[in-house]
């Protein structure tokens, strides 16, 4: 199975079709009239189909067990033709299309299981995805292309040459994969003036989203957040309270980071911990989603 741990939960659908044709119109006017002898054949096969969808993982090894928050399949005639049509909902880490397409192609064979003895021309076809939305599907809704970014990395001992950056790469490889030009990357002490400075500065260079990683603890030495918040024109308190809801799920700690964000004029500025597991999650917690601070910052859309 494909790990999912890193991911959020989101809001996902997916609406899956399949087709059953019969070979003469006795069939349908036996369906419609509620004569087939092994009983409704649009309420057994949709009682069927949703029991199907609930239990795709325990039949598909690789699908993983999800909430079904919604579940919902139609039956339509047109000619010797009937259109199942089935839409899934979930609020969860993975989309819901194979247990979409799963309903679908159950319910055509109980449909085809019902009439067989009516009729041996029956026909399943077209059992596919008709649309599906969440997670990675709606990842054109954040255009990265015109975002460039600043990575500051706050630690005494990494500039001292003392210790290797890994957690600002970590930012780098992560903010890259969303199309996002990293810009500047700079190693500094954990120096208020400096943090201050730079911050400044990329922000007057038109740099419209800077990460700081490094700081936000509470060891003496953690003044990234003091150094950030006075600078601030408009926090943004949901982008912290989300990155450290999915902290807590994964580690107690989590509750200890004092990482602040918010805007600093056109630039969008996010504190980030120090620690490679700690960035490396923060990130994972806020994008791409975060990116689409941007479209409403610009007024390219209102929320």
């Amino acid at each position: 199975m494909v790990d999912i741990t890193s991911k959020s939960n989101t809001f996902r659908q997916a609406i899956a079709i399949a087709t059953v044709t019969v070979s003469k119109q006795e069939t349908i006017d036996a369906i419609l009239g509620k004569k087939v002898p092994k009983g409704d054949v649009f309420e057994f096969s949709r009682a069927a189909g949703l029991l199907a969808i609930k239990k795709t993982s325990d039949v598909i090894p690789d699908c993983h067990p999800l909430p079904i928050e919604y579940a919902a399949i139609k039956h339509e005639v047109a000619g010797l033709s009937i259109l199942i049509t089935v839409e899934v909902h979930t609020i969860y880490k993975t989309g819901v299309e194979v247990e979409a397409m799963h309903g679908a192609s159950v319910t055509a064979l109980t449909m085809y299981d019902m009439l067989k003895p009516l009729d041996k021309g029956v026909e399943i076809a077209n059992i596919k995805l008709l649309q599906k939305s969440g997670g990675k599907s709606d990842k054109s809704l954040m255009d990265s292309s015109a975002i460039n970014c600043a990575v500051v990395v706050c630690s005494d001992t990494v500039s001292a040459g003392k210790q290797e950056d890994v957690s600002g790469k970590t930012v780098i490889q992560k903010v890259e994969q969303w199309g996002v030009t990293v810009a500047h990357y700079e190693i500094i002490p954990d120096d208020q003036d400096q943090i201050q400075q730079l911050v400044k500065k990329f922000s007057v260079e038109g740099c419209k989203l800077i990460l700081l990683s490094g700081g936000t603890g509470l060891s003496p030495r953690d003044i990234t957040p003091e150094a950030v918040a006075p600078l601030i024109d408009r926090p943004i308190p949901g982008i912290m309270e989300t990155a450290r809801q999915y902290g807590q799920q994964r580690t107690p700690f989590a509750m200890l980071s004092r990482g602040v964000s918010g805007f600093v004029k056109n630039s969008l500025v996010i504190t980030l911990p120090g620690s490679v597991k700690g960035v490396a999650e923060t990130m994972d917690a806020l994008f791409p989603q975060i990116l689409h601070v941007f479209k409403v910052a610009d007024g390219s859309r209102h929320e």
